[in-house]
């Protein structure tokens, strides 16, 4: 199989379900030990660790508020205790996103955007990058969306911290190259999990007849962007952005 990542330690931030659960599964089968992040649902975070020890992977349950440094912090040293130091970061923790007016938004509003997509990749990288830089090798992955791409409205403040999530992504690229870090995006199209069940049909279907692919995307869709980007056959990719939805992304 290709795209092994045995010997290596991953930590997939909101991985307990949708699209997180898919990439840190996924990450597990090919053979990295794996901390599955929750906040809110530690019952699904055992449902995602079970799976994946059921499948032969190795991992662990790491609960904690990826928006605040001290928790980031205790979060990666106990997953270096028990599974090793990490050397593979994928930031997919989010928040509801619902759609506002630039006259609907408040400054607290646009702040949690903030703390979700700028704020915790930034920890999560500063807590793992003294191991990665000491081995030199590491993977980190920013999965951020395709809003930015399409500048999508009326949704300023996502698409505002989605921008500077892939400009931090594309900067530190630059900055970790020489020490065998690879940082990249995967930047998913609208993809159904759970978190949508209470979308109006009309709006899932006046999206999904714009998709040239002709399908939905699928969560595996995700992970499977994610599993290369963090593999040794992607050592070359470095500050790119992936985007998975079918082509629907204007240029």
């Amino acid at each position: 199989m290709a795209f092994r990542l045995d010997g290596h330690v991953a930590i997939v931030s909101g991985s307990s379900r949708g699209l997180g659960a898919d990439m840190a599964l996924t990450l597990g089968r090919a053979g990295a030990r794996v901390a599955v992040n929750y906040f809110q649902h530690p019952d699904k975070a055992e449902a995602v660790l079970r799976e994946l020890r059921k499948a032969g992977g190795q991992g662990m349950l790491v609960g904690g508020d990826v928006t605040n440094e001290n928790a980031v912090a205790d979060m990666c040293a106990r997953t270096a205790k028990e599974l090793g130091p990490i050397d593979i970061v994928v930031v997919n923790a989010t928040c509801d996103q619902p759609k506002l007016t630039i006259d609907e938004c408040t400054w607290d509003y646009y702040q949690r955007m903030v703390d979700f997509f700028i704020k915790s990749p930034f920890l999560l990288v500063r807590a793992c990058l003294a191991h990665m830089k000491a081995k030199r090798w590491g993977r980190i992955i920013n999965i951020t969306s395709e809003v930015y791409h399409r500048s999508d409205n009326p949704h300023s403040a996502y698409v505002t911290a989605k921008g500077g999530q892939i400009g931090f992504t594309r900067s530190l690229a630059t900055e970790l190259a020489t020490w065998g870090i690879t940082v990249n995006s995967v930047a998913p199209g609208w993809i159904p999990t759970e978190r949508h069940a209470n979308v109006p049909q009309a709006d899932k279907d006046g999206y999904r007849a714009k998709i040239p692919a002709g399908r939905w995307g699928v969560p595996q869709d995700v992970a499977d962007a994610v599993l290369y980007l963090a593999s040794e056959e992607a050592s070359f990719v470095t500050g790119q952005t992936l985007c998975v939805n079918g082509g629907l992304s204007p240029w």
